[in-house]
């Protein structure tokens, strides 16, 4: 099962922009044992970069993270996601533009369904942004990985202008704003 929980161990996935951007953000927190960039949401089955650029398969460019519950909750995962992205824009996430990247929540259980539905309507009522966020939060179907070409690529690539534009400032702010939840540096 997609979802499966075993010893402690959950998946997470998440649509919010760029699957570069949000893979550097969560690989950098404790806990998180893989983060795979992939699609998800769409019609197609086995979708290329190419076709899901398009914005014609319905997928969004999402990431699945595995991570350890006694280290770091949904709870944490969900303050990370709705606070290193925009959820209030449809379809976009600053120059991204397109159905690919919407922001979605794609639940694998009861328990993160009935999380991530209470969190957006307690951030729509307590007007924690000037607009409605508009995540969608849906089941997950089918998680596709991305090519191997995606993976880690703001680590292998900082120094690109994207990167560095898009990317830089959004781990900036994790560090901020989460410095609690970062793995710890062995520098």
């Amino acid at each position: 099962m997609l979802g499966e929980t075993r010893n402690n161990h959950e998946v997470a996935v998440f649509a919010n922009g760029c699957f570069w951007c949000t893979e550097a953000v969560f690989l950098s927190l404790k806990g998180i044992s893989s983060v795979t960039s992939g699609y998800s949401g769409g019609i197609v089955p086995h979708p290329t970069y190419e076709q899901v650029s398009s914005g014609n398969t319905g997928h969004a460019e999402c990431i699945k993270i595995e991570f350890d519950s006694s280290v770091i909750s949904y709870d944490d995962l969900l303050a990370v996601f709705f606070n290193t992205h925009n959820p209030t824009t449809l379809n976009r996430q600053g120059n991204d533009v397109g159905t690919q990247y919407r922001s979605a929540i794609f639940y694998t259980s009861e328990d993160q369904k009935q999380k991530a539905l209470g969190l957006v309507a307690e951030l729509n009522s307590s007007k924690a942004y000037d607009m409605l966020v508009v995540t969608e939060v849906v089941p997950l179907q089918e998680f596709y990985s991305a090519e191997e070409y995606h993976a880690q690529y703001y680590a292998k690539h900082s120094s690109q202008p994207y990167c560095q534009l898009v990317i830089a400032p959004k781990l900036e702010k994790l560090q901020k704003q989460f410095a609690n939840l970062l793995k710890v540096s062995s520098n």
